[in-house]
This record gives C-alpha cells, sequence and structure tokens, in this order.
C-alpha cells in the first residue's frame, strides 16, 4: 500500500478538512529518538507525577511497594502508546483523524470529545497547582490574603485567597495560548533547567532533614495483611496507567512528527517508564520524610513548600513551580483537546480556539476538589476517565492492527463519502463496542461515588472498577472485532483498503 500521507488529493475544501487536521508531509517530520524521550522527561517533570508517587505512601505503601507499581504502570500503559502512535509516524494524521478508521468520520467526534473532556480536567488540575503555587507564595508576602473574605458557596469547597491567584493563573495560560507555540516552546526550555533542580534541591532537603536516606526507606508499608495490600495495588495500578490513558490515545498528535517509526518506538520506552519512575522516587522519599520531619504524611508539594520558614526560598520555588506547570499544561493538555475540538468543526475551530474551549471547561470541573486528597484523585479521577478511555483505545488498536493491517487510505480519512464514512459517518460496531466497555465499570463507579450503596452491588461487580481500563480495554477489542467480522459491509470497505 503507498503511502498517500503526502497526496495533493485531500480536497481543502472539505468540511472534514483543515490545515491543523492535514497530513504532515515526510519532509516535515523532524523528530528523532532523543526527542520523543525529551519529551517524555518534559511530561513526567510535574507536580501530578509527584502527587501521584506520594498519594501511594500516603495510601499505604512503602518506598518500593509504590516504585514498583508506578514501573509497572508506566511499562504496561507504554505499549498502547507505540502501538497508537504508529499510524501518526506512518501517515502524518493527528488523532482525531485517526479515530476516523475504526468510529467513522463523523462518529470520530464522540471519542475525540471524550479525550477533550478528559484533558480539560487535567488542564484544570495543573492550573489549580500553578495557581496555589502562586498562592503560597503571595501569602507569605501579604498574610491577609489567607483571610479573605469567604465569596464562594461552602460547597464549593473553595476559599478566596487560592480562587484569586487560581483566576490570575488560568488567565495566564490562556494569554500562552494566544500567543503560540513558539512561546511553549521556550516555556519547555525553562522548565528543563529548572524543575529538576528544583526537584532535586528537595531531594536533597528530604534526605538531610529525615536524618539520611535509610531512616526514610525503613518507613513501613501501612497495609496489616496481604488482601488490604492488594486491595489498594490493583486499583492503584489502574491508576498509573490511567495516569497517560489520554496520551495514549492522542499520541499521534506527536508521533506525526517523527523522523521514523523506530524514532517514536524507542524514545518512548526510553522516556516514558524511566523518566516516571525517576522522578516519582522523589515523590516517594519526600513524602516518607514527612513523617520523619513533621510526624505526618504530607503528600501534596505546595502544602510541604508553605511549611518553609525562609520566604525567598519559598518565592523562588513556587515560582519555578508555576512556570514549570505552565509549560506542562499548555503542552499535555492543550495540543491535544485543541486538535478534538477542531475536529468537531474543522473550518470554524483552530488550535487557538480550541485551547480556548479547554480552559473554560477547565474552569467548570471544580479541580481542586479532584486533587484535594489522595483517595479522590486515584479512585475518583484516574481510575473513572480509564474506564471511558480504555474501550477507546481498544477499538483503535483493534481496527488499525487486526482489520485493517496498518494499511489506510489517507485522502478518505478527510472524506465524506469515501471507505470510512460507513453508514452516513457512523460506525455502529465502534459505538456499540464503546459501550459495551464502559457499561462494566458503571456500577463500580456509581459505589466509589456513594450515589449507590455498597450493599446494593455484588462486589464481583463493582470489583471490576478497580480494573476500569483493562476492563474496558479487552471488552470494547473483542466486541469490535466480533462486530466488524460480521459486518459484511464495513469487510468490504477494508478489503478496498487493501486493494488500493
Amino acid at each position: 500500500m503507498t503511502d498517500l500521507a503526502t497526496s495533493e488529493k485531500i480536497r481543502p475544501e472539505s468540511s472534514l478538512y483543515s490545515p491543523d487536521l492535514a497530513p504532515i508531509p515526510a519532509s516535515a517530520r523532524t523528530w528523532t529518538t532523543w526527542n520523543y524521550a525529551a519529551l517524555w522527561v518534559s511530561m513526567s517533570l510535574c507536580i501530578p507525577t509527584y502527587m501521584l508517587a506520594s498519594s501511594l505512601i500516603e495510601g499505604g505503601m512503602n518506598w518500593w511497594q509504590a516504585i514498583a507499581t508506578i514501573f509497572l504502570g508506566n511499562t504496561i500503559v507504554l505499549f498502547p502508546m507505540i502501538l497508537n502512535g504508529h499510524a501518526g509516524a506512518k501517515y502524518g494524521i493527528p488523532f482525531p483523524v485517526l479515530a476516523r478508521a475504526s468510529f467513522g468520520v463523523r462518529l470520530a467526534n464522540l471519542p475525540a470529545i471524550l479525550r477533550a473532556i478528559v484533558a480539560c480536567g487535567w488542564f484544570g488540575i495543573q492550573t489549580w497547582i500553578g495557581g496555589f503555587a502562586l498562592y503560597q507564595m503571595f501569602k507569605l508576602w501579604f498574610p491577609g490574603l489567607a483571610t479573605l473574605p469567604q465569596v464562594f458557596p461552602v460547597s464549593f469547597g473553595l476559599e478566596t485567597g487560592p480562587a484569586i491567584t487560581f483566576l490570575l493563573f488560568w488567565a495566564l495560560n490562556m494569554y500562552i495560548i494566544w500567543l503560540g507555540v513558539e512561546t511553549i516552546r521556550k516555556l519547555l526550555v525553562f522548565k528543563a533547567l529548572f524543575l529538576p533542580l528544583a526537584a532535586l534541591a528537595l531531594l536533597f532537603w528530604a534526605i538531610d532533614a529525615g536524618n539520611g536516606l535509610g531512616p526514610i526507606l525503613a518507613q513501613p508499608s501501612k497495609f496489616q495483611t496481604n488482601a488490604a495490600f492488594w486491595d489498594f495495588f490493583f486499583p492503584a495500578l489502574t491508576g498509573m496507567v490511567g495516569f497517560w490513558a489520554t496520551l495514549s490515545l492522542n499520541i499521534p498528535d506527536f508521533t506525526r512528527y517523527a523522523k521514523s517509526q523506530q524514532a517514536q518506538v524507542t524514545g518512548q520506552a526510553i522516556g516514558l517508564p524511566s523518566s516516571m519512575t525517576i522522578f516519582s522516587f522523589i515523590g516517594v522519599v519526600v513524602t516518607s520524610a514527612t513523617v520523619i520531619i513533621y510526624g505526618e504524611t504530607i503528600w501534596d508539594p505546595l502544602v510541604l513548600a508553605g511549611k518553609f520558614e525562609s520566604k525567598l526560598l519559598v518565592s523562588i520555588a513556587m515560582i519555578c513551580v508555576a512556570i514549570s506547570t505552565l509549560a506542562t499544561n499548555i503542552a499535555a493538555n492543550i495540543v491535544g483537546p485543541a486538535n478534538d475540538f477542531s475536529n468537531l468543526s474543522p473550518s470554524r475551530i483552530d488550535f487557538r480556539m480550541g485551547g480556548y474551549i479547554t480552559g473554560v471547561l477547565g474552569l467548570l470541573i471544580f479541580p481542586w476538589k479532584l486533587v484535594s486528597d489522595p483517595t479522590g484523585y486515584i479512585f475518583t479521577w484516574l481510575i473513572a476517565y480509564s474506564s471511558l478511555l480504555g474501550p477507546i483505545g481498544g477499538i483503535m488498536i483493534a481496527d488499525y492492527y487486526f482489520i485493517r493491517k496498518k494499511e489506510l487510505i489517507v485522502n478518505d480519512l478527510y472524506s465524506e463519502t469515501g471507505v470510512y464514512s460507513y453508514r452516513n459517518g457512523y460506525n455502529l460496531a465502534a459505538l456499540w463496542a464503546l459501550l459495551a466497555g464502559i457499561v462494566p465499570n458503571i456500577p463500580g463507579f456509581l459505589v466509589t461515588i456513594h450515589l449507590v450503596s455498597q450493599d446494593a452491588v455484588p462486589g464481583i461487580i463493582s470489583g471490576l472498577y478497580h480494573y476500569a481500563w483493562f476492563v474496558g480495554f479487552a471488552v470494547s477489542f473483542i466486541v469490535y472485532l466480533l462486530l466488524m467480522r460480521v459486518d459484511k459491509e464495513g469487510l468490504m470497505r477494508v478489503d478496498k483498503v487493501d486493494k488500493g
């Protein structure tokens, strides 16, 4: 099959086409192995990674249990990351366009929007973290910020001071989107230089204040039985996979710039598990040290920084956190959803408008509640959205590798009458497979958020939620393959691609 990613037959006047969604020509694909390794180092060096690791310590794990869980989870998610990245590197297409092959050119809006909404949540979380870093700094210099009258309803769980800095940081994010991609690149350079130094400084402080690495790593697991450990381990592992479940779908947004398949495969294999594990180790050590230093587990690094006495030290640290968070937020949580929203109406929604939509939805999701405690962070946020994204990943991988054998007609991905139009742009096999993958996890989710009593659902049913990503991926993968095998019209379309 000829690679048609640079074909001139794609009609720009098509409603499915925009310059942001167009295939990247081979001549413009310049990312090497080390670009992808650096991308993952940059992505991993963020406060949510630290909080991911520290939440495991707060949940009861000791240091090696937490590190092993993190490494295993990131090794698992590496496989769908590489598999979904293949089409981006081969054809130069982004995630929402690739989704058209399996879901249909119109139904592809559904997985794109589901993934975009999750990214909006992450955008809100990162914005809250950056805003709270500014709050920790400003309240040292302006103590009155901490005692401002309450403006928001109690149900919001939002104090006035943090709300002000949160909105300021949100506005800064919107301004960076308006400035464009070049500013994002400069911020990533700053982050690459300063956040590792700040992380190492925090690590050395913890080792020194905690009387050495030995006592810190000697902190025991809080689980009294093996059963209690496994009850926490499996949902925690699902949370680790869920942490990058978003990018495991939209990784074509980045691999479409790859110089070769080897570049994206090797770069991701080098960068993802190692960088996540190393930076998580810092979170594990520092969080374990807080038990020795303060007599309590402090899992939020921004709360920890607020306990330092030096105004200058805290200010420098919080500025570094804010700028680094800004860089991560734009790169990880704007690029993907901006393309996803653009897919809704390519001629009307460009990258910048998609970024603004992401920003507004990120406000409305109440991100401060998602990170208010480690249990909610893992069980409510990470696992919940993995139950949506796992099925999408299962469908896309099943379609690309087992139905289409990695062969696509790129022109038809931008055509309302091509082989990916199915029935008026909708592949019902993908829709039913998606629903089949989501449904098994709904009872456990409802129990987790206390909408349904635990006694009302059999344990074997509600327990599936602890494996939400895996269950959703496997069910949708199998159901999609079965439905496509009996869909004669769909198979005829696949045959057309094979003979193309």
